[in-house]
């Protein structure tokens, strides 16, 4: 039978606030175990929680960007389970009022635009962390990210391939990162995700029974678990087996998942408002502050570029990815002096491997637009070759100008027609056997003699030129 796949993602970020969302305590990743905690966020008797105004400011922001409802009147309620790392035995979190809910994100996936509903976001806080190691038996807790604000992103299944789920994934991450909410850094577990899939005969409409993996924290991570999840749901129909929902771990090292636990619905948590802190309200005119500070994002950016500029989906990405280089491209797309195309490659290749060598930012650098577009320029239009471009590309980070860089070193191209005819002449009548070689069909024979006339003229030799002029005089021959 063929199965079509059914996916959601619960993406959980936690956000850069200076201090944690319920307390004063420092909020970052590093610190010396049990050193970023206090009697608050360790859920000590007689603590009393204080919303971090930032948190809300940060999650709304979020949920403007994808689109969503602002809940201007909500709460926040306990969420009742027990496990080691959460020392009240409930988590502070949001259940049927949450801060945005009905929400989209569009999504550049297979050539095209597509449409990923957002259920909801809302606000939380983290637990804290068991550690396991073979110094010591048995399992010890760090508290230190008890208390760490976080926002669950809760999509819905409109996923349908493991390719598509890690787009998404990407995007959200870029989009967090632009916002400037969250620093996205998912080896420290930034981002985590967990990943509900379900499988059913396609042409269905009936959503199959969903499991669960939890807890997922790399990209390529979450597109092997959804794999295999796959290929697990599948197997079990085909042998006659039923899907039961529970939820699974996910090992990425032995690439496989194992059940944990049946899946939980929001009964057995016990959800209750949360009785210790203040109803949130916000109007119109915080909102709207909050709009304003939007900047365009990623993944309408990425769309952009491709059809303003007619860039390939991987430059515009890349640039899209980085606010400060997608500025510096169309400032010098802007000058309207060298092809888009060509400046792309130059910013996102040779320069952005320069700027990674020295550690720098493009701010910090004397290479501006003007420059950059001026030296593309003298490539395009034969003044100088690719391979001086890069000589160049080198004195405008010293400083210089590609004009004054150009004449200092000697670069500019030769382009007279009759002195490079003199010059190929001389490299004909060294090299016979190349010349009979073209003749008799290798035409790769003229590769190597490009290079001879090339290396003649101290590379200086206009290569274009050179190949037409030397295709000519061979078949005069």
């Amino acid at each position: 039978m063929d199965y079509e796949t059914v996916i959601g993602l619960e993406i959980h970020a936690e956000l850069s606030t200076e201090s944690k969302i319920y307390c004063s305590c420092k909020n970052a990743f590093g610190g010396e175990v049990n050193t970023q905690c206090c009697p608050v966020c360790t859920g000590m008797p007689g603590t009393l929680p204080t919303l971090n105004k930032k948190v809300v400011e940060y999650a709304v922001k979020m949920g403007l960007a994808m689109h969503c409802s602002i809940n201007k009147i909500c709460k926040q309620d306990r969420k009742n389970y027990f496990y080691p790392d959460l020392p009240k035995a409930y988590q502070i979190s949001q259940f049927d009022v949450p801060l945005c809910e009905r929400g989209y994100v569009d999504i550049y996936f297979g050539g095209e635009e597509k449409r990923i509903g957002v259920t909801r976001i809302h606000i939380e806080e983290d637990a804290g962390k068991l550690l396991h190691d073979e110094s010591f038996s048995g399992s010890l807790v760090d508290f230190n990210r008890c208390g760490v604000p976080l926002i669950e992103i809760v999509s819905e299944p409109d996923l349908r391939s493991s390719e598509e789920a890690k787009t998404y994934l990407e995007t959200v991450s870029s989009i967090l990162a632009a916002l400037n909410i969250s620093d996205c850094k998912m080896q420290e577990g930034s981002i985590r995700c967990d990943i509900n899939v379900s499988i059913r005969p396609r042409g269905s409409e009936k959503l199959g029974t969903r499991c669960e993996m939890k807890n997922v924290n790399s990209f390529g991570g979450t597109q092997r678990a959804i794999e295999y999840e796959i290929a697990r749901q599948i197997k079990v129909v085909e042998a006659g087996g039923t899907i039961d929902q529970e939820t699974r771990r996910w090992d990425d090292g032995k690439g496989m998942n194992f059940i944990m636990r049946s899946k939980e619905d929001a009964q057995d948590y016990r959800y209750f408002p949360e009785p210790d802190l203040l109803t949130i309200v916000l109007d119109d005119a915080q909102i709207e502050a909050i709009r304003a500070t939007i900047p365009e994002l990623p993944n309408k950016k990425l769309v952009r570029l491709m059809k303003q500029y007619g860039l390939p989906e991987f430059d515009a990405g890349l640039l899209a990815e980085s606010p400060e280089k997608a500025q510096f491209f169309e400032s010098c797309a802007a000058l309207q002096t060298a092809q888009p195309k060509t400046v792309s490659n130059w910013l996102i290749g040779d320069m952005t491997r320069i700027l990674n060598d020295r550690g720098l930012e493009l701010s910090q650098t004397p290479v501006t637009p003007e420059k950059l577009a001026r030296m593309v320029e003298l490539i395009e239009n034969g003044t100088i070759s690719n391979t001086a471009g890069k000589t160049v590309l080198e004195e405008l980070f010293a400083g210089k100008t590609p004009d004054v860089a150009v004449k200092e070193k000697g670069l500019a191209q030769i382009s007279d027609r009759s002195e490079l005819e003199t010059l190929v002449q001389s490299v004909l009548e060294a090299n016979p056997k190349s010349v009979a070689d073209y003749r008799g069909g290798k035409t790769n024979a003229a590769g190597f003699l490009v290079g001879q006339c090339m290396k003649a003229s101290g590379g200086k030799g206009n290569p274009q030129l050179l190949r037409g002029l030397l295709v000519e005089m061979i078949e005069k021959i």
